[in-house]
């Protein structure tokens, strides 16, 4: 059977479809769904502190963030299905000379790169969703995949952690960038959509502010949520929590939090998408500083799975707005760009902070972040018919 014939086994609306777009589109990030349990793979199996980790992973994160920015001059010009399997190709290469890297100085550059190749096969795939007759509904089952993914590695990796050092982190990265080529045949084609506005609008002074507040709200808001995830695992040790432990409550806080992207996959613009961002980005905000009480660890459960649960239910939305802004895929690649920038961002702060000031001041700044987000997202939805 061709590629043709096989691509074509699936309609776009179908589940399948959402599920194997979803798939291409996660594994140049994947690493972000791992979660807390990826920085502390460098922390319990390299052996570095946990600023260095930090700045490890936000290597990764701006070069995809740089990756991503790429996307956006290629994603018109060259044909996706045979860009996507090179660019997982060198994922897998490069994950592979990671695995022999134990200098933190030299990781660091590694992760650059391979950040860089898989923000372009990210750019890439969030095009390709952009694309599709309704990019919401898929952008929702987007989450579903990550955080359902994410749930597996979560729970395993630390445990491979222990038995084969940090090198485990980067062989399930390329079990699932495997698997991303595997389907590659399978993935149905995709068209221009046709309700989108005109990508030569986008340079109207008018309609331009409100994507940038898009960009800026979405920025804001990765950024929040990657400064405080990617230090749940430390924060449980601060608690006196084991590592085991830490990973059975994120794992469970991850499986529950798939209900986020789940609705938005169920509900898609049913009722617009200003109202789903308020509460999306409103709950966020209110279970983030639920965290300062995290010595309880009931609440520091609760707070991490409904910090996610909004995760995965207002993505969607704010990349379903970005889409709106042309029809060729350009502006959710470049979404993507600022996405990666905000997850980079937000580890990097961090950071910046983890030693002297300590996580309770990180989750301010979250917090803070969140609510300007809010603000920012209300203001760029009206540029959209939200009804």
């Amino acid at each position: 059977m061709n590629t043709l014939k096989l691509n074509n086994t699936f309609t776009q609306n179908s589940l399948v479809a959402a599920v194997l777009y979803s798939i291409i589109a996660t594994a140049g990030l994947f690493y972000v769904n791992l979660g807390g349990a990826f920085l502390s793979a460098f922390v319990d199996g390299l052996g570095v502190e946990r600023d260095v980790a930090g700045y490890i992973v936000s290597a990764n994160k701006y070069g995809a963030a740089f990756g991503a920015l790429l996307a956006t001059f290629f994603v018109k010009k060259l044909e996706w299905r045979f860009v996507l399997r090179i660019l997982f190709i060198f994922l897998i290469v490069v994950d592979l000379i990671s695995t022999q890297i134990k200098n933190p100085d030299t990781l660091i550059l590694v992760r650059f790169l391979h950040g860089t190749i898989g923000g372009l096969s990210v750019g890439f795939g969030l095009s390709i969703i952009a694309r599709t007759y309704n990019p919401d509904k898929i952008f929702g089952m987007l989450l579903v995949v990550q955080y359902s993914f994410g749930s597996i590695g979560i729970y395993a990796v630390p445990r491979m952690v222990e038995t084969f050092g940090n090198e485990a982190v980067f062989g399930a990265l390329i079990i699932f960038t495997i698997m991303a080529i595997s389907i590659l045949p399978f993935v149905p084609n995709v068209a221009k959509s046709n309700n989108a506005v005109s990508s030569s609008s986008i340079f109207n002074i008018s309609i331009g502010k409100f994507l940038f507040l898009a960009l800026v709200s979405l920025f804001l808001f990765q950024a929040a949520n990657m400064g405080i995830a990617d230090y749940a695992f430390e924060l449980g040790k601060d608690i006196g929590l084991e590592n085991n432990k830490i990973s059975n409550i994120l794992t469970i806080a991850n499986i529950i939090s798939i209900c986020g992207g789940a609705l938005v996959y169920i509900i898609g613009t049913k009722y617009g998408r200003t109202l789903p961002l308020i509460i999306g980005i409103s709950t966020s905000a209110i279970f983030t500083f639920l965290l300062h009480y995290s010595d309880n660890v009931p609440i520091y459960f609760i707070a991490n799975t409904f910090t996610g649960i909004a995760w995965g239910f207002t993505i969607p939305y704010i990349l379903g707005l970005c889409s709106t802004f042309d029809t060729h895929g350009q502006m959710a690649a470049l979404a993507g760009f600022i996405s990666k920038m905000g997850l980079a961002t937000g580890p990097l702060i961090g950071s910046l902070f983890i030693i002297n000031s300590g996580i309770n001041f990180i989750i301010n700044i979250a917090v803070v972040s969140l609510c300007i987000s809010l603000i920012a997202v209300w203001l760029s939805s009206r540029a959209t018919t939200d009804n």
